[in-house]
């Protein structure tokens, strides 16, 4: 698989990353149900046998448990990979996420990290959330810091604003971005952060090109109504994701898969191979994070890394997504 270099680093990523958040389990307040470790290891070699040479995972990802399993795959596999996580979210007493950083919670969060993946050195190490708002010169001079201390090789961000990038950017360059987008998500396209990350050599690594699993061609009414109870997108009806799956959204949005289906059937790939790829058309994005978190999934999403869009494609993409903006609106 071709690899593209990103932004200001030495690193050359897979254009599909894989993303484990799912591996976290279930037990933090933003889990996807039960989560076997077995099929969790399973799922990351898989991965890596596709040809996918990096992994992103999270502090915050069951507190600690994503982290876990990612060190024992990585272990297991024996050969270098290159492994992004990220700070800044704390488990309150009932271990629902609190997002935060300070510089005192940053450095306890690296240990842990460290730790947890079994090395001396993160090859990525990112802000999860600019919170709060008003300490994003602190949490980022913090990086750059642990940066020269060679406890992280590149510092980068999530969930940004092109005017927090710009404030962290002061201190020191930021390395990457790791940014929601999908063909239904284009906030980086209106808000700037994608114009902003191509004219200072910043990598994206975007996140949920799928939709966070609904954009995989699999949605069903049948598969809603299956979701575990503690799937964050079954009990929390009112996030503008897991909202496409309640009514008013739900209707127009299978009729959007549907559509979306016959296009990627015209060449034949899948709905998740189209969502990928889509994301993966602008040269500002390096990767596009994709998660598993059991074996069989990643294999085939995978290819969407070789897939170019034709016009023609692109074109009844924006047509269909535009007739969803109308029944949605």
């Amino acid at each position: 698989m071709q690899t593209r270099k990103l932004g200001n680093t030495d690193l050359n990523f897979t254009p599909v990353g894989l993303g484990t958040w799912a591996i976290g389990g279930d037990d933090w307040g933003m889990g996807w149900g039960p989560q076997d470790e077995a099929d969790s290891i399973a799922a990351i070699l898989e991965a890596l046998e596709a040809g996918i040479n990096w992994i992103d995972t999270a502090h915050a990802y069951g507190f600690g448990l994503s982290e876990e399993v990612v060190g024992k795959a990585v272990k297991e596999w024996g050969q270098p990979v290159t492994v992004a996580t990220k700070c800044g979210v704390l488990p309150n007493e009932d271990r629902t996420p609190n997002r935060f950083t300070s510089r005192a919670t940053i450095l306890e969060e690296v240990e842990g990290s460290l730790k947890r993946l079994k090395t001396d050195c993160i090859d990525l190490y990112q802000l999860h959330w600019p919170e709060p708002d008003e300490g994003v010169e602190e949490a980022w001079q913090t990086l750059l810091d642990l940066q020269q201390q060679g406890k992280i090789k590149w510092a980068g961000v999530s969930n940004y604003s092109a005017a927090q990038l710009q404030r962290a950017t002061a201190l020191g360059p930021v390395s990457s971005l790791q940014p929601r987008y999908s063909l239904l998500n284009r906030q980086i396209e209106e808000e700037g952060q994608l114009d902003w990350c191509g004219a200072n050599n910043c990598g994206i690594v975007c996140y949920s090109p799928m939709e966070s699993g609904l954009l995989t061609g699999k949605v069903t009414e049948e598969w809603i109504a299956n979701l575990p109870d503690t799937d964050w997108r079954k009990h929390k009806p009112d996030h503008p994701v897991s909202a496409l799956l309640h009514p008013p959204r739900k209707e127009p949005f299978l009729k959007l898969v549907a559509k979306l289906g016959e296009i990627a059937a015209g060449s034949d790939h899948t709905v998740g191979q189209l969502a990928v790829a889509w994301t993966l058309r602008r040269p500002e994005v390096t990767s596009a994070i994709v998660g598993a978190r059991r074996p069989g999934q990643i294999a085939e999403t995978v290819k969407a890394g070789s897939w170019t869009l034709s016009d023609e494609e692109l074109t009844a993409v924006e047509s269909a997504h535009t007739e969803f903006l109308a029944a949605t609106a």
